[in-house]
């Protein structure tokens, strides 16, 4: 119990620093790491989650009081004119009578069937389910940020690709037109050219305006600002033969299920069921409370002191009080059924989330399989049209082809370059997912 106090007390600093702060700016050119970390500092979404512990923390310390007893005091002053009660006689009498009340009392509760301890009990696990409710929320802005960090970089690559391309098309339209005007080649080979360098020039803008757009939804996800300056950390993305994890789909699955938070989540929704069962069970026992009262009373009409007369008109009472549910018109009953009604609702969403978890799993892994077959497929093409392309360049520059075979090698080659990167990223996100259901911390090293 201890340990989990002091869990929940960490985690109200933490919510209060996290709540209290300005949201995060970056600076630039911003890593993987301190772009999770902002994040997860500036989203709304986890800060509404911590705060509503808070408010749980503060129904926590409500049902943790219902355990001691409740003290009160008070006291009224009155003056009355007329025919009027004396509080010291209780008789009627002609004048004006002022007087001065005190009193105190104490009530607790000695026995409600467990409700107390049932209601406390399922506070703290409910505080223990948002936890790790929160921790689920973070996992899923972290893969989203990854997502979005690694299609900037893939964006990144396709503008480098649309410069290549763009650059290789120069070229060869400087050298068309040299021998063009030599006279070696047709004036149309040209013209292909100068048409095909515009498509490129269109390539690369898109492709431009594509980035900018990748840029913009990752600043988005860290909720800051979005500017030209914006930029990041591109790092060295590398795929070696042991890259696709080694474990199976079940294999996986059996060490997701003990470390993911929203099964735990769900597990503790069906203790917290439990829970409610028995509180609606108190229902049909019986209570026994005890109470106490303090009480004294000063009056202006007699030449006795204040103190003397608060000694004299002192009174105390005690007692217990015992309520027997004899007819509830079916209010207990509905209680504890709609309680275990909650409580199969809780086992199929824990089941639900056991089910999501297996499926997303193999969904993960198939696609990894697919995207690594993909990917050495392109490297395998990419290779076969670099020759290719080599061949048609020294052919077209021989004048044995023309512009427009140049053209198809050159597109081709392109495209497949294009296909390779996407197929490397897509593979590089699929890989780190499930590398995330294992557990393992999630890095572009």
């Amino acid at each position: 119990m201890r340990k989990f106090l002091l869990g929940i007390t960490l985690v109200s600093g933490i919510c209060f620093s996290t709540i209290a702060q300005e949201p995060v700016v970056p600076t630039f050119p911003l890593d993987l790491e301190t772009a999770v970390d902002i994040a997860l500092k500036n989203n709304l979404t986890l800060k509404r989650s911590e705060l509503n512990q808070l408010s749980n923390e503060a129904t926590l310390l409500q049902n943790q009081g219902a355990r001691y007893p409740s003290l009160s005091a008070g006291g009224s002053t009155n003056f009355n004119w007329g025919r009027s009660i004396n509080p010291a006689t209780n008789l009627f009498e002609t004048q004006r009578i002022g007087n001065i009340n005190l009193n105190a009392s104490a009530n607790a509760t000695l026995f409600n069937a467990g409700r107390i301890n049932n209601t406390i009990n399922q506070t703290k696990t409910i505080l223990e389910q948002g936890l790790y409710n929160i921790e689920a929320t973070k996992n899923t802005i972290t893969l989203n940020v990854i997502n979005f960090y690694i299609n900037v970089i893939f964006n990144q690559e396709q503008v480098k690709i649309a410069e290549n391309q763009l650059l290789t098309t120069q070229e060869q339209l400087e050298r068309t037109t040299k021998l063009v005007d030599a006279g070696s080649l047709p004036y149309s080979d040209q013209l292909d050219l100068q048409s095909q360098l515009a498509t490129n020039n269109v390539d690369l803008i898109n492709a431009k305006a594509t980035l900018n757009g990748s840029l913009l939804n990752l600043a988005q996800a860290l909720q800051v600002p979005y500017s030209s300056d914006f930029q990041i950390e591109k790092p060295e993305l590398t795929i070696d033969d042991n890259f696709m994890v080694s474990e199976s789909p079940t294999s996986i699955f059996e060490t997701a299920v003990e470390t993911m938070p929203e099964i735990k989540a769900a597990a503790l929704g069906v203790e917290s069921a439990k829970l409610g069962i028995k509180i609606a069970n108190a229902g049909y026992y019986p209570s026994v409370s005890i109470g106490g009262n303090l009480g004294t009373n000063y009056v202006d009409l007699y030449d006795l002191e204040f103190s003397e007369q608060v000694n004299t008109n002192f009174s105390q009472s005690a007692g217990i009080s015992l309520s027997i549910p004899i007819f509830s018109r079916m209010n207990n009953k509905a209680s504890v059924q709609r309680a275990r009604v909650q409580q199969r609702l809780a086992e199929v969403s824990e089941l639900e989330a056991r089910n999501t978890l297996r499926q997303d799993i193999e969904t993960a892994f198939t696609n990894a399989n697919a995207s690594e077959q993909s990917y050495q497929a392109s490297l395998s093409r990419i290779e076969s049209l670099k020759e290719s392309f080599r061949i048609a360049q020294q052919r077209f520059e021989l004048g044995a082809i023309n512009s427009v075979d140049f053209q198809v090698a050159q597109n081709n080659l392109f495209s497949a370059q294009s296909q390779l990167v996407y197929d490397k990223h897509t593979y590089i996100f699929r890989v780190k997912v499930l590398d995330f259901y294992l557990g393992n911390p999630i890095n572009l090293n």
